[in-house]
């Protein structure tokens, strides 16, 4: 009998890839996904061309929507919730009110299912952000750091508060579980409002000799390219000892300034242009990565594609599909 995995969110980023990577190797994959920011872009449609891939649009807010999805589930990948900074700052009760009730009403789901080996439930790096602001914070960051709250009236806190309360959720829910906190993960089809195709774009409309603008061009970070995130999830799912864990999803080194980022696109676009460095973004960290050793010693696996190649990759999907007139993307 061949194994049946849901997805929510699986129109998104990382939904979209973990269904190609999973169906590619034998599971039958039902996404789930209201289309609200996921889009229906050919490369969505040539992956639910896919016999072993299905799409139910429904509203996981919708408790009798939710648990009507099914009871055959092996394993649940929540990847749904209200992401990025403009959704953010803009609707900041709808991230903490709505981020919670769809991830109740998945446990609800997951308590029904009659051998649900696993909930996998997608954090994220912000909740760290606390921490940072308030204490001295490990970089490289482990999962064991202690957590703390940015100031509640803040809207940003909204969103590492829903995630940090869907963390707890997850620990008490009764149900087998994995947490992984994803940080900067990135490749092909991951919507615009992200540093390393917002330099993709302004490399592409920029003509040779002319400059390109660049915040917080000394701030450091790491990057994972979405082949490899993806490899550690479905090695997450079939190995038992993740079983009960919460893992980073990332790449723990090289750690790379912003400006170095963004010369690798100018270099990958094949311009000659210059950098024109402007003031740190309100609100980010000077560095942020991940520690990934308790991750790779339960994966037996680390990040593989270096940021020049992945850079490249996504440069050439981002070219050919969307930076073209018609190119359809998320935000």
């Amino acid at each position: 009998m061949t194994t049946r995995i849901l997805i929510t969110g699986g129109a998104g980023f990382i939904g979209f890839h973990l269904a190609k990577r999973l169906a590619s190797t034998g599971y039958d994959i039902c996404l789930v996904d209201n289309l609200a920011r996921g889009i229906r872009d050919a490369d969505f449609a040539e992956l639910l061309s896919n016999a072993r891939v299905s799409l139910v649009e429904a509203d996981l807010l919708n408790y009798d929507d939710t648990v009507a999805l099914g009871a055959d589930f092996e394993a649940i990948f929540h990847l749904a919730a209200i992401i990025g900074v403009q959704h953010v700052l803009n609707r900041p009760y709808d991230v903490l009110a709505h981020n919670t009730r769809m991830l109740d009403n998945v446990i609800a789901l997951a308590q029904r299912q009659t051998a649900c080996s696993r909930l996998f439930f997608a954090s994220t790096s912000e909740i760290y952000a606390g921490t940072l602001k308030h204490f001295d914070l490990t970089v490289p960051t482990p999962e064991h750091t202690p957590l703390a709250l940015t100031a509640l009236e803040l809207p940003r806190t909204s969103y590492m508060l829903s995630k940090i309360m869907g963390e707890a959720m997850v620990q008490h829910s009764g149900l087998p579980f994995t947490i992984f906190r994803p940080h900067n993960i990135y490749g092909p089809r991951m919507g615009m409002a992200h540093v390393i195709p917002e330099q993709l774009k302004k490399a592409f409309d920029t003509a040779p000799g002319d400059s390109i603008s660049v915040y917080s061009p000394d701030h450091k970070r790491t990057f994972c390219y979405v082949k490899d995130a993806i490899e550690m999830l479905q090695r997450m799912l079939t190995s038992e000892s993740c079983e009960g864990e919460t893992l980073n999803l990332g790449t723990q080194a090289p750690e790379v300034t912003i400006r170095e980022v963004a010369q690798t696109c100018v270099d990958v676009s094949g311009k000659a242009l210059l950098l024109e460095e402007l003031p740190p973004t309100p609100g980010s960290p000077l560095r942020r990565a991940p520690d990934m050793r308790k991750t790779a010693q339960l994966l037996n696996f680390q990040s593989q594609i270096s940021l020049r190649s992945g850079i490249e990759k996504t440069w050439h999907w981002y070219r050919d599909k969307i930076f073209q007139p018609g190119g359809l993307t998320a935000q």
